[in-house]
């Protein structure tokens, strides 16, 4: 079926497109124009409009409280929860309905990977991808603690990736929730794991090193340690410095831009961060913006979750500690006349808009941690629009302000630079090459937005959004609920290393490796995973 979409505004930086033109589709991809005098056998007017490719998010979990699902139906006014949250299903909706077509939950135990992709095929439109954790596992500790060479951690890293269909490794304050288990409640990246020998710093190099000689398109994603700390900036500039000269991706940087000046000993370091990542070539980052109101944390980063725990909100938590990798679940309400939390807010906003770069920093709330992702079309204001800025720190706490630069600037977002921080980069960091633009080749994933002054609105509901050259969602409603398929590396590795997991698994548990193994018969679909090549 050949399809066009016509008379549209097409920003699409990519291809360095920014102008009144049109879009042609055939099975599902994008082609060039036909030849004069073909007809379309669906035509689209969206004169007026604004034309994208579909939104790429590089960073959103999928776990939540259970009153984020029965918040969906009927609950009484006076539950904490009662006016947040969705069904599983409707997650992929959610997402559809802005723009976005491809979303990818950034952190996944090996042992859990099966489970997650199950969770994941069952939600409807997106297409979604998985990031394995390593980095407090005993079986990589042990490599580093006997000086194994180099090629040995990159086989296991292949050997991780191929068995949890993970399309990017993942490093989540890398040795603390080792040493957590050893009862260490702070860990820096010059500390050391109790047992291994090994400091945080040997950990992140050793895990970059491979993931960039494996040719695996992400780099290494970095939870660094201390998060949410007063005074943590140090950590993350430590973190940056030993990027050196290879490609390092930072998670929720906001969580780490964070200063010990004034009365109340906590401040915006964003300043700083954002001069840092300005001169670091090879350096990529996520911002993890907070919005207020009441989120759950849900963090692989089990120390900082125990730590947290006093601040849960409701009262309730659930911390795990596992072997050598663990999770925490703690609610937590973001409030506009707190000063800490409105530190934060502004943090994330600094980051966004001091980071020259649209292409180094990514959108990102670190769902739902710093805030659901529904929240996206007001974050999108925000940058967009100075004033609207200017309104929100009207009612924020002064002392709050006056310790961050925000304020003071004026810088606003365009569309393009919208569609490059959204579009473009996210899928250039994640190597997919027909993602991300609107050029010929590309998957037909696009979002269609009324051209509105009020941006918030404008992003909240698309006008049309297409997965795969088919009509997904309209004006906001969903037209249909097709489901897209899971994104994964296989990159090479010496086989040796098959045969001594095997001996691990064996000898350490008394179980298979075969268990963490994600097969393609686990989901009852037709090619439920797609390959992205590794870079050669």
């Amino acid at each position: 079926m050949l399809m066009r979409l016509t008379g549209g505004r097409v920003v699409d930086p990519a291809n360095s497109r920014d102008g009144i033109g049109d879009i042609w589709i055939r099975d599902g991809r994008i082609i060039d124009p036909p030849l004069d005098g073909v007809r379309a056998d669906a035509t689209y007017d969206v004169a007026g409009k604004i034309v994208m490719a579909g939104g790429i998010d590089v960073h959103s979990a999928r776990l939540l409280m259970p009153e984020y699902h029965r918040a969906a139906q009927t609950r009484p006014e006076t539950t904490p929860l009662a006016s947040a949250g969705w069904t599983t299903f409707a997650t992929g909706c959610l997402y559809a309905r802005m723009g976005f077509t491809t979303v990818v939950e950034p952190a996944v135990a090996p042992h859990h990977a099966l489970h997650a992709h199950l969770e994941l095929a069952d939600i409807p439109i997106i297409d979604k991808a998985t990031l394995s954790i390593l980095g407090n596992d005993d079986f990589l500790l042990g490599l580093l603690h006997a000086r194994e060479s180099p090629s040995v951690v990159s086989d296991y890293v292949a050997w991780t990736l191929d068995a949890t269909r993970g399309l990017g490794i993942k490093v989540v304050n890398a040795g603390g929730a080792m040493a957590f288990r050893s009862n260490v409640r702070s860990f820096s990246l010059d500390d050391v794991v109790p047992h291994y020998g090994v400091t945080s710093r040997q950990i992140v190099k050793a895990l970059q090193r491979a993931v960039h000689e494996l040719g695996v398109p992400h780099p290494l994603h970095v939870h660094c340690n201390n998060l949410g700390l007063a005074g943590n900036v140090e950590t993350a500039l430590a973190t940056i410095a030993a990027a050196e000269d290879l490609p390092l991706h930072l998670a929720h940087l906001q969580f780490y831009g964070y200063g010990k000046e004034g009365a109340r000993g906590f401040s915006s370091e964003a300043a700083r961060l954002a001069e840092a990542v300005n001169r670091t070539d090879g350096l990529t980052i996520d911002v993890g913006q907070v919005m207020f109101g009441q989120t759950v944390t849900i963090s692989s980063d089990v120390l900082r979750q125990f730590n947290a725990r006093a601040q849960a909100h409701p009262k309730k938590w659930v911390i795990f500690e596992g072997d050598g990798s663990g999770f925490g679940i703690v609610p937590y309400a973001y409030r506009a006349d707190d000063f800490y939390n409105a530190i934060q807010w502004a943090v994330g906003l600094e980051l966004f808009l001091l980071i020259e770069d649209p292409r180094r920093v990514f959108f990102t709330t670190d769902h739902p941690n710093g805030a659901p992702f529904t929240t996206y079309p007001e974050i999108l204001a925000l940058l967009m629009d100075r004033d609207a800025r200017a309104e929100w720190i009207a009612r924020l706490p002064r002392e709050a302000m006056a310790l961050t630069t925000l304020p003071s600037i004026s810088r606003e977002y365009t569309l393009s630079e919208i569609a490059t921080m959204t579009r473009a980069a996210p899928a250039k960091l994640l190597g997919l090459a027909d993602r991300g633009h609107l050029g010929a080749g590309a998957v037909a994933d696009i979002a269609v937005y009324e051209n509105d002054d009020d941006r918030a609105a404008m992003f909240r509901n698309a006008a049309l959004v297409f997965k795969n050259g088919e009509l997904v969602a309209r004006n906001g409603e969903i037209t249909s609920r097709r489901f897209g398929r899971a994104l994964a590396v296989r990159p090479e590795r010496d086989r040796s290393i098959d045969r001594r997991m095997r001996s691990y698994f064996e000898d350490r548990y008394g179980i298979s490796p075969d268990l963490l193994v994600v097969p393609e018969t686990a989901i009852d679909r037709p090619d439920p995973f797609e390959l992205v090549p590794c870079v050669t």
